[in-house]
């Protein structure tokens, strides 16, 4: 059986949770599961050892940070392994993933020697004369890390790298589908020096979680994952720095001026990439109207093309659903709108695998329209105007990245201006996002930024020291 993570240490738990392949059923792994003892037993730890990891130098941070990167490098296929057998991930993106995790630490060394603070005079008043205020950044303290199972070891490192980096203690609650890289990771934290008492790593069930989120020793809340969670979280304990990273439906805007070759195999990539299972997997894509028809026929073609299957080989791009119930909500999704009036291309069902698919005529009130699809499924549509594809991005409560294929400056400059999003990203799919970026979005798909040196000063906050001459 798989051990959790207490307190540095390895813990047997209270129970036994078997971890199952997506892709093929099989039995992976027996992880041990955390119950309320144990809760109160992290949160403890985590409070106890903030005077040490409040007190540790930036440069003695930076070493273990860069000490865990190193780690990483030379798991690199042991890592891999775990997150495509536990989240069905093929196997490229899965290496991808340790790689992205390696610079995500590597960022955050980095942050440890740019603290900055600002030294100023308030002799801007006469009240102010003979003083000078210094402002510096104090970690919050221990956080609280809540996962999903999408990246199981990326998303951890975005949340674990920057509390080391920012001198707090860290409790990650993994996804139950896929937590033994986040115990992994703990494992090489505490190998690189951190404080074994300042990182616990807990699966467990919702129901138990909820202590930890309660819980006054733990002050900072970092979640990733769906917005009717994340959002209750906030209004649960609103007093405590409440983070949230959560859902979107994306769309990609291709201008009559783009260039077809380069930005429909992208979009068909942004959308098909591990099953559509990402929070900014391209659900929409907006053609001009002038291009729309021969758009559509390649991004047909394209999903018929894309390899699908098994996650162990190497060319492998669309892998299978987490589990058979958010294939059959997918499923049901596409159902409802081809009831509805739309017209279906590919999208065959085998087991937890969906094979990609394009819809038009999508009706503006289903769910493949409003909601998050979070599956291997594109939505087309034509437009006119700039003016009308910034309107219907904006059309819906989510707003993370956008895409925009174009040349033409101005109208980048009015995507800039216009969408209600976190990110635009010039041509490319709104999929792209590298570790150093801040990454988020507003409305329903959340608050606060991720990127190493946005998370640590959310998990910072500002002190003010008036020193009088």
């Amino acid at each position: 059986m798989k051990t959790l993570l207490l307190a540095g240490r390895p813990a047997a738990g209270a129970s036994a949770l078997t971890i199952h392949s997506p892709w093929d059923g099989r039995p992976l792994a027996d992880v041990a599961q955390a119950d309320a003892a144990a809760m109160d037993e992290a949160a403890s730890a985590a409070a106890r050892s903030f005077a040490t990891t409040r007190s540790l130098p930036a440069h003695r941070r930076a070493e273990i940070l860069r000490a865990v990167a190193a780690l990483l490098l030379r798991h690199l296929e042991e890592f891999a392994g775990l997150i495509r057998d536990e989240g069905g991930k093929p196997i490229q993106f899965a290496r991808g993933e340790v790689l992205r995790a390696v610079d995500t630490f590597t960022l955050s060394a980095d942050e440890c020697g740019r603290a900055t603070g600002e030294v100023f005079g308030l002799d801007t008043t006469a009240g102010g004369v003979g003083r000078t205020a210094i402002v510096r950044r104090f970690p919050r303290g221990p956080v609280l890390a809540i996962a999903p199972f999408n990246f199981p070891l990326n998303l951890v490192a975005h949340k674990v790298a920057p509390a080391i980096a920012a001198g707090c203690p860290v409790v990650v609650k993994p996804a139950e589908q896929t937590p033994t890289s986040a115990i992994r990771l703990g494992e090489l934290c505490v190998e690189a020096g951190w404080p074994a008492e300042a990182i616990s790593v807990l699966p467990c069930d919702r129901s138990v979680a909820g202590a930890l989120v309660d819980d006054p020793r733990l002050p900072v809340i970092s979640f990733t994952g769906s917005d009717a969670v994340g959002w209750m979280l906030r209004a649960r304990v609103p007093r405590k720095q409440v983070l949230l990273e959560l859902g979107g439906n994306a769309s990609a805007i291709v201008h009559h001026d783009a260039d077809l070759a380069t930005a429909l195999p992208r979009v068909a990539l942004g959308a098909y990439a591990h099953a559509g299972q990402v929070c900014i997997s391209v659900q929409h894509v907006l053609v001009h109207a002038s291009s729309y028809d021969e758009a559509r026929d390649r991004l047909v073609a394209a999903a018929a093309a894309t390899r699908t299957g098994d996650p162990s080989l190497q060319d492998t791009v669309c892998g299978p659903m987490i589990d058979s119930r958010q294939a059959d909500r997918v499923e049901a999704w596409v159902a409802e709108a081809t009831a509805g009036g739309a017209i279906l291309h590919g999208g065959a069902r085998s087991g937890n695998l969906l094979a990609p698919s394009v819809l038009e005529a999508v009706p503006g009130d289903s769910h493949l329209a409003r909601d998050e699809a979070f599956g291997p499924v594109l939505v087309a549509r034509p437009y006119d105007t700039m003016a009308e594809a910034i309107a219907r991005v904006n059309d819906g409560r989510f707003g993370l990245q956008c895409g925009v294929f174009t040349r033409d400056i101005a109208a980048l400059w009015s995507c800039f201006d216009g969408l209600d999003v976190g990110g635009v990203i010039h041509d490319d799919y709104p999929t792209f996002r590298v570790d150093g970026m801040p990454y988020g979005g507003v409305r329903d798909s959340g608050v606060g930024r991720e990127g190493p040196r946005w998370a640590i000063h959310d998990f910072t906050e500002e002190r003010l020291l008036v020193l009088r001459a």
